[in-house]
This record gives C-alpha cells, sequence and structure tokens, in this order.
C-alpha cells in the first residue's frame, strides 16, 4: 500500500436543522477494505453520499487519490464504482442491457464496450445468465449485476452502501465472494457500508463506528473487541459505543422499500 485512496478531513453535513454529519475525519488506505458501521440514521449513507460526489460537501474536506471532490468532481467519478442501497437495476432489461447502459454512462469506447461488458458481467459469475430479464434475477444475482455495473470502469475506489441487505445467508456470502476475488484481481480499494457484524468482522481490514453523526470508534475489528472485554464481539462493540441494538425490524422495512424488483 502506497498511501490513502480516501481522506476525509473535518466533515459536516445539515438537513435544516439536523446535523446529519459532525466533523468527520478518516482515512482510508489504497488495498484495504474499510468498514464504516453504525445504526440507521447514523450519517453513514450521507457521508457516502459526499464521497461520492452527490451531495456537495458544506464543511470540510475530501481527497479521493489527491483529488479534491468539490474542486475535481468528474476527474473523482472516474475513479470510482458505487452501489448505492437504492435499487439500481432496471428489471425490463436483460443483465448484459444494464452493463452496458453503465458502460455507456462511463464513455467505455464502442470498440470495446461489449468485450468490456461480457467481461465484468463473467466477473460476477452472471455470463450465463446475462441474456435473462433481470426482472428474473434472484436478489443474490441483482446484487452481482449491480457489481458488475459499478466494475465497467475499472474502478480503483469501489463504495457499497449496504451490499448484503436483505440477502439470504448463502447469497451474502456469494456477494462476498465475488468482493474478495476483485479485491485480489483488481487491487481495488472498498468502502462498505453493513448492519451486519460479522461480516465486518470477516470481510474488513479496518472499521470505524459511527453514531449520531460522528465517528465514536475506529480500529482493527480485533482491536475494538478487545477494548471491549477478552469475549467481545463485534455486537458487544456496537452496543458499547452506542448504546443502541441494532434495529433488525427497521433494517428489514428498509429491505421492502429499496429491494422492490419488478416481479422477481
Amino acid at each position: 500500500m502506497s498511501g490513502n485512496a480516501l481522506v476525509v478531513d473535518d466533515l459536516s453535513h445539515r438537513f435544516g436543522d439536523h446535523l446529519a454529519v459532525d466533523d468527520v475525519s478518516l482515512a482510508v488506505r489504497e488495498g484495504e477494505v474499510f468498514g464504516l458501521l453504525g445504526p440507521n440514521g447514523a450519517g453513514k449513507t450521507t457521508t457516502i453520499r459526499i464521497v461520492t460526489t452527490l451531495m456537495p460537501p458544506q464543511h470540510g474536506d475530501i481527497r479521493v487519490f489527491g483529488l479534491d471532490v468539490r474542486r475535481q468532481a468528474m476527474a473523482v467519478r472516474r475513479l470510482l464504482g458505487y452501489v448505492p442501497q437504492q435499487l439500481s437495476v432496471e428489471g425490463a432489461l436483460t443483465g448484459r442491457e444494464n452493463v452496458a447502459l453503465f458502460a455507456r454512462l462511463f464513455d467505455v469506447p464502442r470498440s470495446r464496450r461489449s468485450a468490456v461488458v461480457a467481461e465484468v458481467l463473467d466477473l460476477v459469475g452472471l455470463g450465463d445468465v446475462a441474456d435473462r430479464m433481470a426482472a428474473t434475477y434472484s436478489g443474490g444475482m441483482v446484487r452481482r449485476l449491480e457489481l458488475a455495473q459499478a466494475l465497467v470502469n475499472r474502478p480503483r475506489l469501489l463504495v457499497l452502501d449496504e451490499p448484503t441487505i436483505g440477502l439470504d445467508p448463502v447469497a451474502r456470502a456469494g456477494v462476498w465472494e465475488r468482493i474478495a476475488e476483485l479485491i485480489a484481481a483488481e487491487g481495488m480499494t472498498v468502502l462498505v457500508t453493513t448492519h451486519y457484524m460479522e461480516e465486518a468482522q470477516a470481510q474488513c481490514d479496518r472499521v470505524a463506528l459511527m453514531d449520531r453523526g460522528r465517528i465514536r470508534a475506529e480500529g482493527t475489528p480485533d482491536e475494538l473487541r478487545a477494548s471491549v472485554g477478552a469475549e467481545a464481539s463485534l455486537d458487544d462493540v456496537f452496543r458499547r459505543y452506542t448504546g443502541n441494538e441494532l434495529q433488525s425490524g427497521e433494517v428489514f422495512r428498509d429491505v421492502r422499500a429499496t429491494r422492490r424488483t419488478a416481479r422477481r
């Protein structure tokens, strides 16, 4: 690792009177998987949206591989792949057509477009079903298709906002298997938010725990567990630093809202 892929300095953001992000600073090293954890409403998605240039920073500075997201937004976008919480797949198109649309958006040259689309579909294990309508895909297949969309520009930083929310354990494992293969093959850096503490423990090199807009703790999963107790889990760490239980009811309401795929 030669440096930092992402540096966030003193980031704050308000929605009216609500301070959603409160003086957040963090650094993500090149080549690592960095987890941003926290309860619903902690400010994670707002932070992600600002990092990915979907929202301008109100206060503070963010640099992606040295580029300022405020002044060099277009250059930053060309370095990013982004899988949002909300569904980004069009069910009335085939898997191949969905990815081809993103390839056009990222200005992949027409002469290379078909080959790039086929390559990323194969990378996520969807090559054999690429010409099926996306509405017929399972939840895990849809999430892998969204990964393929995010990979058409060969991003240096892959940003995943709740990439496995609502998936069954087998589908979740399949998505993470593909992500691990991509990291090994492409040397990408990954910034991920998740409600699943076991995922963070198994997949993240370092994590930051966010609550009420602030970073409450940061370190490797093992360091954070040790800060609570010898037998502590990341769930225990979560409760210690946020005073909250994971609200599974809220999570699954979000799933219903964000995972509605036509006639899937």
